[in-house]
Parts: C-alpha cells; structure tokens; sequence
C-alpha cells in the first residue's frame, strides 16, 4: 500500500480530526503570533534605537505574511468544513457571534498591516539617513497598539464560543 492509496482511504471521522486539528493550529498561530508581534513591537517602541525598531517590524511584516494571513485564511475554511461535517446550526447564537466578533477582528487587523507597512518605511528611512523617526511613527504606533486590543479580545471571546457554545 501507498501513502497516496493510505490518504484515500481516510474514513470520514478521520478527515474531521484532520481538519479539527488544522483549525485548531492555524487558531493557536493566529492568536500565538499576535501575541508575539505584539510583544517584539511594545519592546521596540520603547528602545530609543531605531534599528531595533527596524528589526522588529520588518519581522512583524514577515510573521504576518507568512503566519498571520494564512491562519486568517484558514480558520474560516476549516471553521465552515467542520461546521458542515457536524451539522451544527448555521445560524446557531454562538455561530453567529463567532462571525461577528471574527469579521471585527479582522477590520482592525487590516489597517494595522497597513501600519506595519509605513512603521517599516519610516524606520528603514531613519536608519538610512540617520535621522529621528517622524512624530507620525509614534502616532501610528499608538494607533497600532489600540487596534490590537479589540482583535486580542475578540479572539479570547472566540475561544471561549468554540468551547462553551453556548445556547
């Protein structure tokens, strides 16, 4: 037997625990990841060095593209396909908070990738000319930070709904 003939012959219960599990990861690395962007771009703000702060954001950058988006992705996909294969209500209470309080996440998540962006720009400009970073790093910054609050939260409330949910 193959692995290829193996992956076709999972029973159905097994590619639920599949998807299960992948939605629970790309949770843990979604929220994980947020947590530790957070925390690297907190502890740069406060440095005075502006390649510290250059270093954390163009990693903030990266994490984001190369975790955060995809466990973005995921989640809901995975999220819809279990849904499916249990038969929960679509519109079941804790399903529909669950939508409302993901798709809030999401509308402050997207600006602060735009903030990532300049933050990135404007260090990389004061590290090539040696100059302060503008005023409008630490008002973007503070914009950032505020912003992370409501999608920190609301995925805390999104944990607890996935394994309360409640009626």
């Amino acid at each position: 037997m193959t692995l290829e003939s193996d992956l076709l012959n999972i029973a159905p219960m097994d590619y639920y625990t599949l998807v299960k599990t992948l939605h629970i990861l790309s949770s843990t690395i979604l929220f994980g990841t947020g947590i530790g962007i957070a925390f690297f771009m907190f502890q740069s703000w406060i440095s005075d060095n502006t390649h510290e702060k250059l270093y954390a954001v163009k990693n903030t950058v990266l994490a984001d593209y190369l975790f955060t988006f995809p466990a973005v992705i995921i989640q809901p996909l995975s999220g819809m396909a279990l849904i499916h294969m249990v038969g929960f209500d679509w519109s079941a209470y804790w399903l529909m908070a669950t939508y409302i309080i993901y798709f809030m996440a999401g509308l402050c998540w997207l600006p602060v990738v735009w903030i990532q962006v300049q933050l990135k720009k404007m260090c990389i400009e004061a590290s090539k000319s040696g100059a302060e970073l503008p005023e409008r790093y630490n008002t973007l910054f503070k914009i950032w930070f505020l912003l992370g609050w409501p999608a920190f939260v609301g995925l805390i409330a999104v944990f607890y709904l996935m394994v309360a949910k409640p009626t």
